[in-house]
């Protein structure tokens, strides 16, 4: 298993693991992918960690590091988009994804990491708080649009 930094090449890989992660939406189509990625990388705050298999995807999160005007100037943390593939599940490929997506934050002097998960996945949560994650100390909320 390599666990590193996805580049654009992995895209293709990344966004047929997606599919997983929201079975009932159309994939992004990959030439709108690629110019998401484009911006993405202009702005430099965020990254995406993947572990593969060969050339195939298995895991990954995405982080974003938010400027912030609070705790003297220290940027906050947001992952979001966790998935393993269903077939690699349990065998701790997540959890060092994750940790290295942490592991990032810390680097670049982040005073806290948030992640989001769906309120119905309650095994993902005993997850996340085997990881260090406080699942009582703040409440989510968001607006879909």
């Amino acid at each position: 298993m390599e666990y590193k930094t996805a580049q654009r090449d992995d895209l293709p890989e990344l966004i047929e693991l997606y599919r997983q992660l929201n079975p009932e939406e159309k994939p992004i189509d990959l030439e709108k992918a690629y110019s998401v990625w484009d911006t993405t990388e202009k702005s430099n705050t965020t990254r995406y960690f993947i572990a593969l298999d060969g050339s195939k995807v298995v895991s990954t999160c995405n982080i974003t590091l938010v400027p912030n005007l609070t705790r003297n100037g220290r940027s906050f943390a947001i992952i979001e988009n966790v998935i393993t593939d269903d077939k690699y599940r349990r065998q701790g490929i997540g959890k060092r994804v994750i940790l290295n997506a942490v592991h990032y934050a810390k680097e670049n002097n982040c005073y806290k990491v948030v992640l989001l998960s769906s309120s119905k996945r309650t095994e993902s949560h005993r997850f996340y708080e085997s990881l260090g994650f406080n699942g009582d100390s703040k409440k989510g909320f968001e607006i879909r649009f």
